[in-house]
């Protein structure tokens, strides 16, 4: 059976639009070019019960959804602040936004429904991650914050909530420049600060920090595991040991560096096998890497402007029906709002899980209730379903990150 077909996706803020190449045989698929602005026309401010918007407020950018098959786009939204940050889920069906004055936009690709916008960061949101339901956002303002999706997206759990958001990490001194995720919960950062920092979001805290000769624009990890891959501003790419101890400051656990683009490393990929890593550069080239050897086996020029972002993508040659608009639960005489909450005990998501598929199922077990009260509790105090399905998810969640931080030397000198 022959390997799935993969692409490298990669964008330039200048002439060169987005283009696509084959990543085993570096043939190009397909390219795009930057279409003109819209003319600005006055729209009232988008609201989460608003229908799709299709005519843009002044000043805005317009965030939009493209089919992979053709360079058309499908569907159009405009917020009212530029976007610097998007990313979507593994499924494609939700896209979210960060804006330049800190707010976090959520929507439905299909429809192009705004479904929530909430005020995330003081100054402009630079980079996103998912793991699972959770969103990991970071800011020009030094902050990193986790985001439970399913809370911001039913009204009584916002309310009820002390925060919006389930951590607020601020070790880093200066902006936060990207961030990923791993299996286990963990996630790596890195900042203009020179360091990257690796955080366990079960547990909610720093487990180490790495410093570098450099700031930090980009991070990747190894899908094994014990490596990740930072682009430096001097054009190198640094490859750093994922299990470090976290008394030292990190300076001996840089393994080496991959050296080959002439100007800041603004993005990076790696391969689902982690064999292969591409790297885009403020050169406009963009190279990819064979991990095991460390060497260039592929050089793309892009753009005479830099390359903003690379992504690695399989495509599915399959025509999927239109995603069923988010329905909406309305408690009488209350505005409508969209939500997504869990269908029983026994639809415990497991690490991996797709979230919209998960969403999907779960609406349908409180449209006969009008409101969240069948999980959260009603005016007969708290759901006890409820209680233990979250109960459960997190013991799994906790065992889970647990095991992966046992098998790291810091853990296991202690």
């Amino acid at each position: 059976m022959a390997a799935p077909e993969q692409l490298v996706l990669a964008a330039s803020s200048a002439d060169a639009g987005v283009a696509a190449w084959d990543l085993r045989t570096g043939g190009v698929r397909t390219a795009t070019t930057p279409a003109p602005p819209a003319p600005a026309r006055s729209s009232p401010s988008p609201t989460a019960s608003s229908p799709p918007l299709r005519s843009p407020p002044a000043a805005a950018t317009p965030a939009s959804s493209t089919s992979t098959t053709g360079p058309q786009v499908a569907v159009k939204s405009f917020p009212a602040e530029p976007i610097h940050a998007l990313i979507a889920d593994p499924e494609g069906s939700y896209l979210i936004g960060g804006g330049s004055n800190g707010n976090i936009f959520l929507w439905e690709v299909a429809s192009g429904q705004l479904l929530h916008t909430w005020h995330g960061h003081y100054r402009a949101v630079r980079c996103f991650a998912l793991y699972d339901y959770w969103l990991v956002s970071g800011s020009e303002d030094g902050s990193i914050r986790v985001w439970d999706l399913i809370t911001m997206l039913d009204e009584q759990s916002r309310l009820n909530a002390k925060t919006l958001y389930m951590y607020n990490f601020s070790q880093h001194a200066l902006p936060v420049t990207d961030v990923a995720c791993f299996l286990g919960g963990i996630a790596v950062s890195s900042s203009e600060d020179r360091t990257c920092k690796i955080w366990s979001l079960p547990q909610g805290r720093m487990l180490r920090s790495i410093s570098f000769p450099v700031s930090i624009d980009s991070v990747a990890l190894d899908s094994r595991g014990h490596i990740f891959y930072a682009g430096g501003r001097d054009g190198k790419i640094y490859v750093a040991a994922m299990g470090v101890d976290g008394s030292t400051d990190g300076s001996d656990d840089i393994l080496g560096a991959l050296d080959d683009h002439s100007k800041a490393v603004t993005s990076l990929a790696s391969s689902t096998d982690g064999l292969l890593l591409v790297s885009g550069s403020e050169d406009g080239n963009v190279r990819v890497w064979d991990t095991r050897s460390q060497q260039v086996i592929r050089k793309i020029k892009h753009s005479q402007g830099p390359v903003t972002n690379v992504l690695i993508v399989t495509p599915k040659n399959v025509n999927l029906p239109p995603l069923q608009p988010l329905r909406k639960v309305c408690a009488e005489n209350v505005e409508p709002q969209s939500v997504i909450l869990p269908r029983s005990e026994s639809d415990v998501p497991t690490l991996g899980y797709k979230t919209c598929a998960y969403a999907e199922r779960v609406l349908d077990a409180i449209q006969m209730h009008g409101d969240s009260s069948i999980l959260f509790g009603g005016a007969g105090g708290p759901n006890q379903q409820g209680t233990d399905w979250r109960s459960r998810y997190l013991e799994l969640q906790d065992l889970f990150a647990g095991e992966v931080l046992d098998q790291l030397p810091s853990s296991r000198s202690n």
